[in-house]
């Protein structure tokens, strides 16, 4: 019967149509999980705040004699307008990125933004990006949490403006005095609200540096705070030339592969955040106090 026979034909089509919408479906699937990368063990993405002057003379040349990945989290605070002894250039900065590494934003002022201050982080962060346009540096898509301070309330206004990871310190875990901190885990740490595993301190010794390293391992990342190398403007977060160039020299030494903090992107997808940011803190917070 031709009615039959049409009918029968429809039904083959649509299980034809369906295998290959769900093979499709699959491919895609499969591709997305494919864009991000395994996390290696030795993973380090190397952070530095403040817009210190040694950022460029020191840490820039040795840097790229080692081949490393590095974001310079950029803020005009303290007296950086007028002081270019303690404080880089703009120029000197968009020569960072014209070298390969990531300038970052750590607002226009050094501004906490806290509960309180929600409201002025537009503007913080505005003042940062348009600075970087004017001088040929792209929009920076990670951010550093001034002073310690953080705010849940702000996360909104962080995707606004284009920001995929946020590093905060190793506090509330540890206490700031102390720069230690535990390392970034996916999934489980918000992308941003992203830890500190070390925040380099004058103390410091190689041990130190080396206990935030060695957790670079199991699926996580050791993500390194510093300041000045040496920080001629701040004494209580500077790091000896001598003990800077001891540090990067054992990540070259022992193979670990240090990145930028943009390059977060080929290893953990930003758009993947727990349901309580504060619950692994609350967990490691309890680690630490038996």
């Amino acid at each position: 019967m031709p009615v039959k026979a049409t009918s029968g034909r429809a039904n083959v089509d649509q299980g034809l149509m369906c295998r290959v919408l769900c093979g499709l479906l699959f491919a895609i699937v499969q591709t997305q999980v494919a864009a991000v990368e395994p996390i290696p063990d030795k993973l380090v993405v190397l952070t530095f705040d403040d817009s210190a002057k040694s950022h460029f003379t020191i840490a820039r040349p040795m840097l790229l004699d080692y081949g490393f990945g590095a974001t310079f989290f950029i803020t005009e605070g303290f007296d950086f307008p007028t002081n270019k002894t303690d404080y880089m250039t703009w120029e000197e900065i968009a020569q960072l990125h014209r070298d390969g590494f990531e300038i970052g934003n750590h607002t226009r002022d050094h501004l906490g933004i806290s509960d309180a201050k929600v409201d002025k982080l537009g503007e913080q962060l505005g003042g940062i990006n348009q600075k970087c346009a004017a001088h040929g540096i792209t929009q920076p898509v990670t951010f550093a949490w001034p002073g310690n301070a953080t705010s849940l309330k702000a996360f909104g206004g962080l995707r606004e403006h284009g920001i995929l990871f946020a590093r905060r310190g190793g506090a509330p875990e540890y206490p700031y005095e102390q720069g230690r901190g535990f390392a970034f885990e996916p999934n489980k740490d918000h992308p941003l609200l992203v830890p500190s595993a070390g925040d380099a301190r004058p103390n410091w010794t190689l041990a130190d540096f080396i206990r935030a390293v060695q957790q670079a391992k199991d699926g996580r990342i050791a993500v390194l705070q510093f300041h000045g190398v040496p920080d001629t403007a701040h004494s209580w977060v500077n790091s000896p030339q001598q003990n800077f160039e001891s540090y990067m020299k054992y990540l070259s030494v022992n193979k670990y592969k240090v990145i930028a903090m943009r390059d977060l992107q080929k290893y953990v997808d930003p758009g993947i955040a727990p349901d309580d940011p504060n619950a692994i803190i609350k967990l490691r917070q309890q680690q630490v106090s038996k």
